[in-house]
C-alpha cells in the first residue's frame, strides 16, 4: 500500500499550506482529499508536488506492505 503520511510532515516543515496548494499552485482539493485517504495517484500529481515542495518522492510518499494488496 503507498501511503501518503511524509507528505503532510513535508508540507508542514515547508513554507507551503494546503490554501497555497490550492490558490497558487493550482493543485485541487480532490488531491488533497487523495493524500489524507491513501488513494492512488498520478505520477504526474506527484512529480508535480515534489517540484512544489522541493523534495524527493520518498518524502511524499512511502511503500508498506499490505494484506488488502490485490493479489499478484
Amino acid at each position: 500500500m503507498i501511503e501518503y503520511s511524509p507528505f503532510w510532515e513535508t508540507l508542514s516543515n515547508s513554507g507551503e499550506t494546503t490554501y497555497t496548494l490550492i490558490n497558487k499552485h493550482h493543485i485541487s482539493s480532490a488531491i488533497l482529499d487523495k493524500l489524507r485517504k491513501n488513494k492512488p495517484m498520478n505520477t504526474t500529481t506527484l512529480n508535480d508536488l515534489c517540484r512544489i515542495l522541493h523534495c524527493g518522492l520518498d518524502e511524499i510518499a512511502r511503500y508498506i506492505p499490505s494484506e488488502e494488496d490485490q493479489v499478484l
